[in-house]
């Protein structure tokens, strides 16, 4: 193990400096990210341009960026005890801004999904958004049965056109409505945001903080491991998307958590259907929307190209994403009602609107975290 460390660094000492060899020809897409996306420079305020953050070329000491720490031999449920403890520790950390923004510490732990180390990579937002890393780790492995070859990214699928005249008619009816509805429904959505702003607060619950200042507080990170076959059968039965069942599945299990969490306060014994909750409960999460003219992941290749429709960087939004608490006889329930609200989110401008507003607070205030409620 400790060869294979010493190897490790070596390889990733070449590659962030730049220096030759074979081996980086399998992983060229790094020296691209370093190149070009700075995770072998530092941002620094141009003397010359107001004060203004520009990235610089720096060296890189690996000791300051690789972490592997000593961990003796325990049981699966204690290694996933311990990678949880370690994930929540680094939220009480900041990454520095004097060297590049970004660590990989890894964890050599055999946990109970039967994974036998675990890598944790932390970088700074200002270096992309998941989409464009999610690429970068896919563009730099390789496929199983070709070790030579990328892996396979999933092509659009193009819906077929109709030669019909009627059909054409219809699908330009349908065009204007749909043009009409997503503009309604930006409207009503920003009114919320403004709403939500300056006095619609959500239920208080036992998972609502009696603050804000638990924004400053430490995380907890919990690891959950799901089959993935499983969810996609769900998504084919229910004719919904993997996000669709995943974030159902998220609304089910906090019903679950608040009525064993109400049954404690009322000092009741919670049996397996009866139903503790207050009615009307207001709550809502925070959704990311993918704002590339084309979404999904894509080759990495694809994104670097000027005037790509899925390039690097921060392209997301983010909405409002209200849940229903309650028991539900079926669970499939919660899976067909989240279809609807997030198709509704879907046919907003909501998200484009608060990336509108966090690109016009970064342009006036370059170097200061903007605070605007709605950013």
């Amino acid at each position: 193990m400790a060869n294979e460390l010493l190897s490790w660094n070596r390889f990733l000492k070449r590659l962030v400096n730049g220096h030759p060899t074979r081996k980086l020809e399998n992983c060229h897409y790094l020296l691209l990210l370093k190149e070009l996306l700075g995770i072998g420079s530092v941002k620094i305020a141009d003397e010359k341009n107001s004060k203004e953050l520009k990235w610089v070329q720096t060296e890189i000491d690996l000791d300051n960026h690789i972490i592997v720490p000593k961990v003796d031999n325990m049981e699966p449920k204690a290694a996933d005890q311990y990678v949880e403890d370690y994930i929540s520790n680094l939220t009480k950390t900041n990454l520095s801004m004097s060297i590049p923004m970004w660590d990989a510490h890894l964890l050599n732990v055999k946990t109970s999904d039967g994974a036998v180390s675990h890598l944790v990579f932390r970088v700074h937002h200002s270096l992309g958004d998941g989409t464009s890393f999610i690429s970068l780790l896919l563009s730099c492995s390789r496929q199983l049965s070709d070790p030579n070859s990328l892996p396979t990214f999933p092509a659009p699928k193009k819906k077929p056109i109709s030669t019909s005249v009627w059909s054409r008619l219809f699908g330009v009816f349908i065009r204007i409505w749909t043009v009409l509805l997503v503009y309604w429904n930006t409207l009503v959505d920003v009114l919320f945001v403004v709403a939500t702003t300056y006095f619609l607060k959500d239920t208080q619950t036992p998972l609502k903080a009696p603050s804000a200042d638990v924004a400053f507080t430490p995380r907890r990170i919990v690891r959950c491991v799901l089959p993935l076959p499983e969810v996609k059968f769900i998504k084919n039965a229910t004719n919904t998307t993997v996000n669709d069942v995943l974030v159902a599945v998220t609304e089910a299990a906090l019903s679950r958590y608040l009525n064993r969490k109400y049954s404690m306060i009322i000092k009741k014994k919670e049996s397996a259907m009866e139903n503790n909750l207050p009615k009307n409960i207001r709550f809502r999460t925070t959704l990311f929307f993918n704002l590339r003219s084309s979404p999904g992941i894509h080759p990495l290749d694809e994104m670097m190209k000027k005037k790509s429709k899925a390039e690097w960087g921060n392209k997301i939004g983010y909405v409002i994403f209200p849940f229903t608490i309650g028991l539900k006889e079926n669970p499939l329930d919660h899976i067909r009602e989240v279809k609807v609200r997030m198709d509704r989110k879907k046919a907003s401008l909501e998200a484009k609107f608060r990336f509108f507003i966090a690109t016009v607070f970064l342009r006036f205030y370059r170097t200061k975290v903007s605070t605007d409620p709605l950013n």
